[in-house]
């Protein structure tokens, strides 16, 4: 069957929490953007998460990886919710489906947006992107616990770091550092630890060979961390674990106002594999249902997935709306010591695209 290549299949997650929140006034961002170019967007949504969860004891369903392998993408809200064990909805919806899916890369831009506070002096200018290996490290799920219950417990976590793994998520990063400034750095820590990250400093030098235009820079991940809030302008291209690139990513988004302000993309780069797209700020159960989550990562996420199925102009428009709505204090919601709603936002974003049509 021909791909109609004039519909983007957009399969969505709401999820818990805030996560439909965002989502709604996400997905007509994206659909008004794809429009301005002649293009359609298709959803299908699903019920995903803590409430199925409750009802049928799983938060997806145990052929969610093929549902959603039908659609060109998937964009998620958020997973989590206090009457349901964290690791119910953490290991049984959005790395489950990382995982079946085999997303190997996991990609995190931070951007300061003018107008928009942070609790971090001089930040004007930043924009980086983490990536981060999304399949091993201490999210392999390998370890356990012995003598459990004795009052004696041992908990064991392994890390796992394979070579392959290293590979695909170094290719990303020289890739992507050698589409923007040319510096990649490597986040490691290797003095201390003995065995797999030192496995990661030799196989990404290995990688690097194949990329002579990159400059490559190996930083400890303290040092980093100092780094990122000191000098955050002098890094581009960050290249990380799992682990490390978890905790450094969310650090990171505070150079750009917070977790609200936070996107990221589940990629398998090169695969016929749709991509997992989704903000970093959780299901916030304290502020679900209250309409004044921040969905501004929701529409940058979008923003990603846009650009990586082609359709460039419409991620643009999306990016500029977000810029221009962001601007005015108006449109800021408490996290970034405002009082907008959810829908104020998107109503701000909406009009700022439907300008750029008029001015175009």
């Amino acid at each position: 069957m021909t791909r109609d290549t004039k519909v983007v299949r957009l399969a969505v997650i709401p999820g818990d929490g805030i996560g439909p929140e965002v989502v709604a006034a996400a997905v007509p961002t994206l659909r008004a953007a794809l429009e301005a170019d002649g293009h359609r967007l298709d959803v299908t949504s699903f019920d995903w998460g803590g409430e199925r969860f409750l009802r049928q004891g799983a938060a997806m369903p145990a052929d969610a990886a093929d549902l959603v392998k039908q659609t060109d993408a998937v964009l998620f809200g958020a997973v989590g919710r206090p009457d349901v064990p964290e690791h119910e909805l953490i290991w049984g919806l959005i790395i489950g489906l990382r995982q079946q899916l085999d997303l190997a890369v996991n990609l995190r831009p931070v951007r300061a947006f003018p107008g928009v506070p942070t609790k971090v002096r001089d930040t004007d200018g930043v924009d980086l992107v983490i990536v981060r290996e999304n399949t091993e490290g201490e999210y392999a799920g390998a370890g356990g616990v012995a003598h459990a219950g004795s009052g004696h417990d041992l908990g064991i976590e392994v890390a796992v770091h394979s070579r392959r793994a290293i590979e695909r998520a170094a290719h990303q990063a020289f890739t992507l550092a050698g589409r923007r400034s040319g510096r990649l750095c490597l986040v490691t820590k290797s003095n201390a630890m003995r065995y797999g990250y030192p496995l990661w400093d030799r196989v990404v030098r290995e990688v690097g060979e194949q990329y002579p235009r990159v400059q490559l820079e190996t930083v400890l991940v303290d040092a980093m961390a100092a780094r990122m809030i000191q000098a955050p302008r002098s890094l581009d291209v960050l290249l990380a674990s799992n682990l490390f690139g978890d905790i450094l990513s969310d650090l990171a988004a505070v150079l750009a106002g917070g977790m609200g302000m936070a996107p990221s993309a589940n990629v398998l780069p090169g695969a016929d594999v749709p991509g997992i797209y989704e903000p970093v700020h959780g299901s916030a159960p304290d502020i679900a249902g209250k309409g004044v989550a921040n969905p501004v990562a929701c529409m940058l996420s979008g923003a990603m997935l846009l650009d990586d199925l082609g359709h460039t102009g419409a991620a643009r428009r999306v990016r500029d709306a977000v810029a221009y709505a962001l601007r005015d204090t108006r449109h800021h919601t408490a996290d970034l010591g405002g009082n907008a709603t959810t829908a104020d936002v998107a109503s701000a974003v909406q009009h700022a695209m439907e300008g750029q049509e008029q001015n175009a």
